[in-house]
């Protein structure tokens, strides 16, 4: 494996910028291809629950370090950085789930789109439906239609895009600092939601790499 780059380490949601991926040819990027399409055909094969429930709390324990070697670097035009970015997206409401859930529920309050209805998190929106609802995202990687949970995924981002926008407004008048970096975290969420959203899209006409 080449080791062109640092191993990521894991990152509370202020430092969110960490997640964006590139286009690295050679052996880095053809061992994401394979390492990511064998995790999702071996998963779907065996149709166990239990090591879809595996595989989605990856997210949440140490084995993201490994997962985060080999995909991290990977663009969203390749299963392996989609996959991270899904799973980026979980540990970030792992590291700030209050935060995360006044994102989303600002988010649905202020969207005039059917995102929230698509994205579908229990009410009342709380920390726990909120991880709940990323779980659910990679259950339907594993164990569903995956651009079903690409699109999913792309209508939380947005939602939570708005929410940071929103905030960032209210922040302003009293703490310029906080409100740019909430427009930045916005910024960061809405190219998440069009890299999910064109995932998608591939998924469906066979060009995902």
């Amino acid at each position: 494996m080449s080791r062109d780059y640092p191993r990521p380490v894991m990152q509370p949601s202020y430092m969110f910028d960490w997640m964006i991926g590139s286009d690295e040819p050679g052996a880095a990027q053809r061992l994401a291809q394979e390492t990511s399409w064998a995790l999702l055909d071996r998963v779907r094969s065996v149709a166990d629950p239990d090591v879809v429930e595996r595989v989605v709390g990856l997210a949440g324990g140490p084995g993201l370090g490994d997962i985060a070697e080999l995909w991290a670097k990977e663009s969203a035009h390749s299963l392996a950085g989609l996959l991270w970015r899904l799973y980026v997206l979980r540990r970030v409401v792992d590291s700030d789930p209050e935060g995360s859930a006044d994102l989303f529920r600002r988010g649905a309050e202020v969207a005039v789109t059917i995102d929230p209805v698509v994205a579908g998190a229990a009410e009342p929106v709380t920390p726990d439906s909120i991880a709940e609802l990323c779980d659910t995202i990679l259950r339907g990687v594993f164990a569903g239609d995956l651009g079903g949970a690409l699109d999913r995924a792309a209508s939380y981002c947005r939602l939570m895009s708005l929410g940071a926008a929103d905030l960032a407004d209210s922040r302003d008048p009293h703490d310029d600092a906080h409100a740019e970096h909430l427009t930045r975290r916005a910024l960061r969420y809405s190219k998440l939601a069009h890299d999910l959203h064109g995932g998608a899209r591939r998924w469906r006409d066979g060009t995902l790499s």
